[in-house]
């Protein structure tokens, strides 16, 4: 591809009004106790599937700028705006990682195979953030909020964190999947390295 960096500046602008959107407007909120909040959404899906088409670094931005925006226009959300940053970022870090340094999914040609690797590396992404959006998020609110509130909303977050990841690697499998021979046949595939 003759400017693949543009392309990919170009995708990462995309992915995060994409995360944005599916994060903001597709969400099932869950109000909580003391006016804080948790949701059912499909953002991190889209995290996912920028990291598999663009890489760790790129698809991870992507996710995390949307998303972190989405937080910023919430007045319930915008407190974890720097939180939902980080965590974000390192689910298409690792789901990245595992996907191009691991597997190096771009070079498969087995269906078969390319399948389980990419579930695999949906998966590395997603428990990641399954185990840490909960465990950050407790230290963060018990930081800012204080012992009560960061206890009373855990088992909430363990929960929706859990529907999310779950849902998010069906969805972006199953969409990365589908793109990949597409992008392929027009030429707009990225051969990661």
């Amino acid at each position: 591809m003759k400017n693949e960096k543009l392309y990919k500046v170009v995708l990462v602008g995309l992915f995060a009004a994409l995360s944005y959107v599916v994060f903001t407007f597709l969400q099932i909120k869950i109000p909580l106790p003391g006016g804080d909040a948790t949701s059912i959404h499909l953002g991190n899906a889209v995290c996912v599937i920028a990291a598999l088409l663009l890489g760790g670094f790129y698809g991870g931005l992507g996710g995390a700028i949307g998303m972190t925006i989405g937080d910023v226009f919430d007045p319930v959300y915008i407190v974890y705006a720097p939180k939902t940053l980080i965590l974000k970022l390192c689910i298409g870090l690792i789901t990245g990682l595992v996907a191009h340094k691991v597997f190096h999914i771009s070079n498969e040609t087995d269906n078969k195979k390319l399948l389980r690797n990419v579930t695999i590396a949906s998966a590395s992404g997603l428990l990641f953030n399954v185990i840490f959006d909960p465990l950050v998020g407790y230290f963060y609110k018990l930081l800012i909020l204080g012992k009560p509130a960061a206890e009373l909303t855990l088992a909430w977050n363990i929960t929706a964190t859990t529907i999310n990841a779950v849902t998010s690697l069906i969805i972006s499998v199953a969409v990365y999947m589908a793109l990949r021979p597409a992008l392929k046949k027009s030429g707009y595939f990225l051969e990661i390295k």
